[in-house]
């Protein structure tokens, strides 16, 4: 949400225990004919309230999970984020090749002074990833950008090796190619294979591009809220559920809530007529009470319930386990007694038969 009474409490706990805290500025691209956030000026809004708050961090990184920014917005924000802060801080971009204009993208912040990119490795580069490491060499030939020191025939032994270990693992199709239809409907690489792969296994996949385009209308009425997890998970149920149940028929849990207000402030207010419903059908009134305060009212949520959890499952309660179910509830319990289920599939006839129908 960018919403930085949300960043104060865990960079300050971050920077006490001695941990490296990288401050971040969650971006994308509006769909068409949408305003009022995700501009240069809305990013500089969101980093001097940062450092008005007086947060901890060592570096700053601009995260594109749905990879939508336009490179010229991100040299622009890039430009103004190195006139913003300290001479020496370490500036970084993330951005996944979703929409196809990450490496553009890439070039436009190291040309506007950024310090770090984040790349991948093939097989499990471009598409939702990032670029490839060695696309990216390509890109910066003739530039003067010292990108590590990388041996290119090292990375290419490398990736070889990741292919051949690789080799026995589904990746879904949409998982490695550029879809055009993203930035118009903002929808984060990890997220987007997480739910087609749901899709997939329910036999709906033939509705994703529906649901896709139905986010575009999500996202406006949400708030511009940025599409990150978990707010790009809110905005693909909801999406998911106008498209299955007729449009605002079903408000989902997560999108309700932050509508609602529970999880912080939005960057725009969201849609009236939208904040009435998920009032009406979550049974929940609007609030401006800080997500942190309605956290430490949460019971469930509090050290004493996870080591009683964990007491009555036999599990011990060291630091490691509270952290694992607390943050992971059911899954977590059962990661740690030992019954946790890998969800990563390999080539089979399994993987083919649930493929989307035709």
């Amino acid at each position: 949400l960018n919403d930085v009474e949300n960043l104060k409490f865990s960079g300050e706990r971050i920077a006490h225990h001695g941990l490296k805290h990288e401050v971040v500025v969650t971006m994308m691209d509006l769909p068409a004919g949408c305003s009022g956030a995700h501009d240069v000026a809305f990013y500089e809004r969101i980093l001097r309230e940062i450092l008005d708050a007086g947060i901890p961090y060592h570096s700053v990184c601009f995260k594109d999970a749905s990879g939508t920014s336009s490179p010229q917005k991100v040299y622009e924000t890039i430009k103004m984020a190195r006139k913003l802060l300290p001479q020496n801080t370490h500036i970084r971009l993330h951005t996944h090749e979703t929409a196809g204009v990450s490496v553009a993208c890439y070039m436009a912040a190291l040309e506007a002074g950024a310090d770090g990119i984040d790349l991948a490795a093939s097989p499990v580069s471009g598409g939702t990833s990032q670029p490839d490491i060695l696309t990216m060499l390509h890109a910066v030939k003739g530039k003067n950008y010292d990108l590590g020191g990388l041996d290119v025939e090292k990375i290419l032994k490398y990736e070889s090796v990741l292919n051949e270990c690789l080799k026995d693992y589904f990746l879904p199709p949409e998982a490695v190619q550029v879809s055009p239809l993203i930035p118009f409907s903002p929808m984060p690489g990890g997220a987007l294979t997480a739910n087609t792969q749901m899709m997939r296994d329910n036999n709906i996949l033939d509705k994703f591009p529906e649901v896709i385009l139905a986010m575009r209308e999500v996202v406006q009425k949400g708030g511009y809220g940025t599409s990150v997890t978990p707010v790009s998970q809110f905005y693909f149920q909801q999406a998911f559920n106008n498209v299955m149940f007729g449009p605002w028929k079903k408000i989902a849990e997560g999108y309700g809530k932050m509508v609602l207000g529970y999880f912080g402030k939005t960057p725009v207010e969201p849609d009236k007529s939208v904040v009435k419903l998920a009032s009406e059908q979550l049974s929940l009134k609007p609030t401006k009470e800080h997500a942190m305060d309605i956290a430490d009212k949460d019971e469930s949520k509090s050290l004493k319930f996870t080591r009683e959890l964990l007491k009555k499952e036999g599990i011990e309660p060291s630091e490691e386990n509270i952290f694992i179910a607390a943050a992971c509830k059911e899954k977590g319990i059962a990661f740690l007694k030992g019954e946790g289920k890998v969800n990563i599939r390999k080539k089979s006839t399994n993987a083919c038969e649930t493929s989307a129908p035709t």
